[in-house]
């Protein structure tokens, strides 16, 4: 038996060593010129992995928490919006409760621009910018919430810190919704998407996305580095985390 423990245990901690770092392999998804049909695909197939696993009501758990007052309107952008679903969700939530809020969507790619405005058409009253984020603030004033999900696992440390850093000078709460780094997330999701998606970008991003993902101690490291001091971190169902900031007063 001692003969076949020991490759038992070097596969063991080779294979727990692969979670240990993030990864830092490109997506699919961030290539510059990516097949319109293929990227819509794409959009289409994490629409419904966010309702079905769940992600759309870790989103809305954080806005709980900031969208509070009836008689306030909240300015809130979706950045990295790709194909408008969460924005669809938020409004649809803010609908039903009575809110009222400002929605706008930004994404660097001009298809997911597109492809977001047709599928939030009923939705009147969206804005939507092929635009870095920040760059935005110059043209929507007062904004009171940055929502992005799976959107900051697509940035190293530094590029966080430097968008936490951004959210705070302006005042605004930065509300993230990401994937933890985890085996049994990383090889679940390869399954689901092997057996059920048409599209390579999901089968090959979708797993990746999790090795691209983030420990609840790595979050608390890039928020101390940001200099932020009100915030909060939850693990939520699916393997997921969700981050909310707040400004610095």
């Amino acid at each position: 038996m001692a003969l076949h423990s020991a490759p038992a245990l070097r596969w063991n901690r080779s294979y727990l060593k692969m979670f240990k770092q993030r990864s830092y392999q490109k997506e699919l998804l961030d290539a510059p010129n990516i097949d319109k049909g293929l990227l819509f695909q794409n959009l289409k197939e994490l629409a419904i992995i966010n309702k079905y696993l769940g992600g759309y009501a870790i989103s809305l758990k954080g806005l709980k928490k900031v969208i509070t007052a009836k008689s306030k309107t909240y300015k809130v952008i979706d950045i990295g919006c790709g194909g408008g679903d969460s924005l669809k969700a938020i409004a649809e939530w803010a609908g039903k409760n009575g809110y009222k809020i400002h929605l706008a969507g930004i994404d660097l790619k001009q298809d997911c621009i597109d492809y977001a405005k047709s599928t939030c058409k009923d939705f009147p009253g969206m804005d939507f910018y092929c635009d870095d984020f920040r760059n935005v603030f110059s043209k929507i004033n007062d904004i009171a919430i940055v929502h992005a999900s799976l959107f900051c696992h697509h940035f190293t440390e530094e590029e966080i810190t430097g968008f936490i850093k951004f959210c705070n000078k302006n005042k605004a709460v930065f509300i993230i919704n990401d994937l933890e780094r985890n085996p049994v997330a990383y090889y679940a999701i390869k399954v689901i998407t092997r057996l059920f998606s048409k599209s390579p970008l999901v089968k090959n991003d979708a797993p990746l996305s999790v090795a691209r993902g983030f420990k609840k101690k790595e979050w608390h490291a890039i928020l101390q580095k940001a200099g932020v001091k009100n915030y909060l971190i939850r693990n939520c169902p699916a393997f997921r985390h969700l981050v909310i900031i707040y400004p610095n007063e």
